[in-house]
């Protein structure tokens, strides 16, 4: 399994533009085979800081996801300038992922 954060902080007059373009990455995301979960929240001690967790079956689901449309739209903005500061992006493989019950 493979889990990846990542977390961008915008310019503040980018902020809305970034998070309409990571809504798109949403249910084409989730949608793919492999795909276990993805979302995206927004930081809440920063408005301007938005965080995609995605988790994915195999490397393979993930770079399916990676070549979707949406995701070069997300990815442009960030080569344009909306971001702040550089991007937050760590992936991480499992081995082993435990649901407890509540």
């Amino acid at each position: 399994m493979i889990v990846v954060r990542f977390r961008v902080r915008c310019v503040p007059d980018k902020t809305e533009q970034m998070r309409t373009a990571m809504a798109a990455l949403v249910g084409p995301s989730r949608a793919l085979a492999g795909v276990i979960h993805f979302d995206v929240a927004q930081d809440i001690t920063d408005p301007n800081a938005l965080i995609a967790t995605e988790v994915f079956e195999d490397r393979a689901a993930m770079d399916r996801q990676e070549g979707l449309p949406d995701v070069a739209r997300v990815m442009e903005l960030v080569e344009t300038g909306a971001l702040a500061g550089a991007p937050e992006w760590t992936i991480y493989e499992v081995s082993s992922a435990e649901s407890p019950e509540m």
